[in-house]
């Protein structure tokens, strides 16, 4: 029996984010618990349009036909969140939600339910990507791309140096040293951060996933494909033979092998071969070409040993 592609361990942030700890929105367009389940209004599914670049690259054409089957059930039961788009008056721009707006095209509804926030294009950016951070089938790579990315809007830093900031911080801790005043505000930012997200501490994070993005690149895009599950991505990851990696990839992917199938292979791969062991001609051979280095000629113990075997060599000779 496969693994599931995504264990329970391997989505901390799945579930729902109060995004209303990360923004100061107007009261009146907070998503919060007091206004969630309000009516929302419907607009026509031809004013919203998607950006170029999207947070999600990849959708699972599988759960993609179940999401819309269930959409031209029972219709969108969850918001699309958008914003107005300036100078097109009842235009909008899809923020969050686009597998529901996806199906909801590929159903052929007419119109779905809105939350209409005033957005700035960064937190536009980062309400995208908090809602794909709750996604059920988030993995690994997607998660910690997701967050830097997050940190890095926020702290306003390119995400190499959220990386450093990161590794500083785990390192100051460790040492257990007083913070630099001037890193101060970015730590506390950092650390608002996961708390808002809940579920995994920033050093959970250095430690078990800023190491992924030093997986080999063909594993990291196949994390984010979906195509592999984390843990059989990691095991292959261990081989350092390119040539061999890619191809156990391929196949891993291609017949849904086990991580104990995964496993034997990499096995058979490594595990030295034993050697086989000389023949008999060559052990005789060897031998005459020591005994001619030999030193115990002047030993009368040992000539006399060797008598005995000589005479018993002579005597299967003798046969030939």
């Amino acid at each position: 029996m496969s693994e599931p592609k995504n264990s329970k361990k391997q989505k901390p942030y799945a579930g729902k984010i109060d995004i209303s700890g990360l923004f100061d929105l107007a009261d009146e367009n907070e998503p919060t618990a007091d206004n969630s389940s309000a009516p929302k209004p419907l607009i026509p599914v031809e004013q919203i349009h998607r950006k170029p670049e999207q947070v999600r690259r990849y959708f699972d054409p599988q759960k993609m036909e179940q999401l819309t089957r269930s959409v031209k059930a029972h219709g969108i039961l969850e918001n699309l969140i958008v914003r107005p788009l300036p100078g097109k008056d009842g235009e909008y721009e899809l923020v969050a939600g686009e597998r529901r707006y996806r199906a909801a095209l590929a159903a052929g509804l007419s119109e779905v339910p809105v939350l209409i926030l005033d957005l700035t294009d960064s937190e536009a950016r980062q309400i995208a990507l908090v809602e794909n951070l709750q996604r059920e089938d988030l993995n690994p790579v997607e998660e910690t791309e997701g967050v830097l990315q997050l940190l890095s809007i926020r702290l306003n830093l390119a995400v190499p140096e959220v990386i450093s900031l990161l590794y500083r911080m785990q390192n100051a801790q460790t040492r257990n040293v007083n913070h630099n005043v001037m890193a101060q505000p970015d730590e506390v930012e950092v650390e608002k951060l996961f708390t808002t997200l809940g579920r995994m501490s920033w050093q959970s994070f250095v430690k078990h996933r800023l190491p992924l993005l030093n997986l080999p690149e063909e594993i990291l895009e196949s994390l984010r494909q979906g195509e592999i599950a984390y843990t059989k991505a990691t095991a292959i990851a261990r081989m350092k033979e390119e040539t061999i990696r890619q191809e156990l990839l391929r196949e891993a992917i291609e017949k849904d092998l086990s991580l104990s199938q995964i496993r034997e292979r990499i096995k058979a791969v490594t595990t030295p071969a034993k050697e086989e062991p000389p023949s008999l001609k060559n052990r005789v051979k060897e031998t005459h070409g020591r005994l001619q280095k030999a030193k115990f000629w002047d030993n009368p113990e040992k000539q006399e040993q060797l008598e005995k075997l000589l005479a018993q060599m002579e005597s299967l000779l003798a046969d030939e």
